[in-house]
């Protein structure tokens, strides 16, 4: 990683000193080591803070929403601006173009190399706690402790939404950072095989299961404000005349309400980048509702990828005569 990251600056400086862009959407550390967050970088900034490891998880197409939006009228026009793409995040980014909601011209899109990102809540599962450094160090990686130094295999830290990652090549950008990089070995797990445990239990288990995690809900909106297929300018959450507008939770109704229609909301457009779920501090699996919706319209339209494209209707925005419908023409496998 520290390779690619002097790779990668170096990329950055250039763009920047021949006036291709302006700024750029890069990585700074934030309070913890694995807490690494976006931050826009310029030509006059230092960039001994700015970071690309395995911790880079976030998806960088959200902030170009506002980033490239017309400036009011007091604003100085902005010039390009960066922005680095991981190969999921390519998706996302596809999306909010065909979307509208990013202006194409006003961006620089740079592939960059993932093998993965990295889960600190799995090595809180291996009991490694007082977390102070972490270095990856080729297959493996260093952990600094208050309790002593541990190493532990890269592939066993790899987040879950990484293991059955929907593809490892980017699908948009104006320059690859390595141009030949190599696919690496993710596992062969079907992606809806959670799913499947889903729809494989009853009626009552599953009000059950979805009831004791959605009560963990602390309406931090953080799974909201990271999603890029969330990407009205004011959600219907903030209005207070609403009646829904962002607060703590009065009821079981409430916090059921306020993820089912988020989930709704995205159906046919979330790229199942993963981001709620790596986001919530509860830890509460929000992508599976996304991804079982993803998973009953591939059945119901045929197979379809968020993003994959600019151009491709979504199955629920482009209608034909052998649309499948609930009742009147209901057949799975993707058959019409």
């Amino acid at each position: 990683m520290r390779e690619i990251r002097e790779l990668l600056v170096n990329k950055i400086k250039e763009l920047l000193d021949n006036g291709t862009v302006d700024r750029v959407i890069g990585w700074k550390a934030g309070e913890f080591c694995y807490d690494v967050t976006p931050a826009i970088f310029t030509k006059d900034d230092s960039f001994d803070d700015f970071l690309f490891n395995g911790f880079c998880g976030a998806n960088q197409s959200k902030y170009l929403i506002e980033e490239t939006k017309a400036p009011g009228r007091d604003e100085p026009e902005k010039g390009k601006i960066l922005v680095l793409l991981k190969p999921c995040d390519s998706y996302s980014f596809n999306q909010l173009i065909k979307e509208h909601r990013i202006d194409r011209e006003k961006v620089y899109a740079l592939g960059v190399p993932s093998k993965g990102m990295l889960d600190v809540n799995k090595l809180r599962n291996m009991g490694i706690n007082g977390i102070l450094g972490i270095e990856e160090d080729g297959d493996m990686v260093k952990v600094k402790t208050l309790y002593g130094d541990k190493e532990v295999a890269r592939k066993d830290l790899i987040l879950d939404r990484c293991r059955c990652c929907k593809g490892s090549k980017h699908v948009a950008y104006d320059e690859l950072l390595i141009p030949e990089a190599e696919e690496w070995e993710k596992d062969t797990t079907d992606r809806f095989a959670e799913v499947e445990k889903l729809e494989q239990m009853s009626a009552e288990e599953r009000f059950d299961f979805w009831r004791s995690q959605l009560s963990k809900c602390i309406r931090c909106n953080a799974c909201r404000n990271v999603c890029p297929a969330c990407s009205c300018r004011t959600c219907v959450f903030d209005n207070a005349n609403s009646g829904v507008a962002a607060k703590v939770n009065a009821d079981d109704f409430e916090e059921n309400m306020f993820h089912i229609i988020r989930a709704w909301h995205v159906a046919g457009r979330c790229t199942d980048c993963g981001e709620c779920s790596r986001v919530c501090p509860q830890n509460i699996p929000l992508h599976l509702l996304n991804r079982k919706f993803i998973k009953d319209m591939n059945e119901l339209y045929g197979d379809f990828q968020a993003g994959d494209d600019t151009e491709t209707k979504g199955p629920l925005t482009a209608f034909t005569k052998t649309d499948a419908e609930p009742s009147i023409v209901y057949s799975r496998g993707g058959d019409k």
